[in-house]
């Protein structure tokens, strides 16, 4: 039978398409193994500055290549990005903790606590929430704070003592104030120079203008009834510093507005998240105060919010170590690496590389004399060929006693040696007929 052998060259380029399609698909497979994660995150305020303040770490993320970027939906108002969120639109969302349908929302950060003051204008006589009762108070951001409201109602029993509280917008607050269509102005904020500044432009300025901050003294009975609320003491002079506004540390109420992902949000891109949001952080301080405030929610057991799984291992430092992370990897790296080399040796017995084309064994040897007995034309050489067959026959049997595996069995030496006798007998027979050449004289 006549061995069909693909040409050398043959073989190098198909070894060398494989190998190409294999890098090609373990690169294919890295790059979307280590693809960025680009989660939609819904935010708004009534001043834009969250969506902006947002938008401003997704920048920095994709900057900084992270594994895990933002793509901000700015949905105009807290309540907009609360009802995006609970109805599965985004995977993200920046809420308040009073605001919206928290059920699926685990908390990854807190961007920042906001604080409820209540503010008179200057010369007003109201010093306490009962004085409230009958007059009508301001409400910036409207519905947004409708729960704050609700607090203070229920708190202080506003409604049936004919308080009044009235809807703002950013535009008209400044206008209610300075007109008297207000008694007092509720808004929540961060306690940050930006937005202390824009509060305190509401309010007449000048020397012996001094707003009066309310105080909530039933916070805490409040913030043990509503769990979104905490009782916090406003630092004296937060509003002014000379007179100081307050004049002590007051009480009032304050929540937190925490970036949420979805409870079915996968534990290590909530990792990646957190890692990455807290870099950032430190990163953007001095381009905004308001990012000092970023800072790891409440990891209590019994917290009002619960902190993603993802975001907790990284606040109680059990993320995962490098042999944690790598040890499959470690383990598997030399069984990989043995069958690398397994394949590489196959590819380099299919090359035929350092090995003869072909190894001739015994029989082949035995079936060629075949071809040199048709073709001979002296008896010596006959005696010659028999020669050859004998020491064949003599090393194969040296090679069964020696118990070599790869001896020719004797059956088939026999076989091959009866065939071979007929043919050096077959041609002595047929040189010996032929009539003798005739010398020419």
């Amino acid at each position: 039978m006549i061995s069909i052998r693909m040409p050398f060259w043959l073989r190098l380029i198909s070894l060398l398409g494989v190998i190409l399609l294999c890098t090609a698909a373990v690169l294919y497979g890295y790059r979307w193994y280590n693809r960025p994660v680009t989660l939609t995150l819904a935010v708004g305020s009534i001043d834009g500055e969250a969506a902006s303040a947002m938008s401003t770490i997704a920048n920095q993320l994709a900057s900084d290549g992270a594994s895990v970027r933002l793509k901000v939906v700015d949905t105009g108002t807290a309540i907009e990005a609360g009802k995006q969120f609970a109805a599965g639109n985004v995977d993200l969302a920046a809420v308040r903790g009073d605001v919206g349908d928290l059920s699926q929302a685990q908390a990854i950060v807190v961007l920042s606590h906001v604080t409820v003051l209540l503010i008179a204008p200057p010369g007003s006589s109201i010093d306490g929430v009962d004085k409230l009762k009958g007059r009508t108070v301001g409400v910036l951001g409207g519905e947004v704070n409708a729960k704050v409201v609700d607090a203070l109602n229920n708190a202080y029993d506003l409604a049936r003592n004919k308080a009044v509280f009235k809807n703002l917008s950013l535009q008209d607050a400044r206008q209610a104030v300075q007109s008297k269509q207000i008694s007092a102005l509720l808004v929540v904020i961060p306690l940050t120079e930006k937005y202390l500044t824009l509060v305190k432009g509401f309010f007449p300025q000048g020397t012996k203008a001094t707003p009066v901050l309310i105080p909530i003294d039933s916070a805490a009975a409040i913030a043990e009834a509503n769990r979104a609320y905490e009782s916090f003491d406003v630092p004296k002079g937060t509003l002014r510093g000379s007179p100081p506004v307050p004049d002590d540390d007051q009480t009032t109420l304050r929540t937190s507005l925490y970036l949420v992902a979805r409870k079915s949000l996968s534990a290590d891109v909530a990792t990646s998240l957190t890692q990455s949001i807290l870099k950032v952080r430190r990163e953007l301080l001095r381009e905004n105060s308001l990012f000092a405030q970023i800072t790891a929610p409440s990891t209590d057991a019994d917290a009002y919010l619960p902190v993603h799984p993802g975001a907790l291992a990284v606040y109680n430092a059990t993320t995962q170590s490098f042999m944690d992370e790598y040890g499959n990897y470690i383990y598997l790296g030399p069984m990989i690496l043995g069958g690398i080399a397994s394949v590489l040796a196959a590819a380099w017995k299919f090359l035929g590389i350092g090995q003869p084309e072909f190894r001739e064994g015994p029989l082949d040897t035995l079936y060629g004399l075949a071809r040199r007995i048709r073709t001979v034309n002296s008896d010596s050489e006959l005696s010659g060929i028999e020669e050859e067959i004998d020491n064949i026959l003599k090393a194969e049997r040296l090679k069964a006693e020696a118990g070599d595996e790869n001896a020719v069995d004797a059956a088939t030496l026999n076989v091959v040696a009866h065939r071979l006798e007929n043919l050096i007998h077959d041609r002595r027979a047929m040189l010996l007929a032929k009539p003798p050449i005739a010398s020419v004289a």
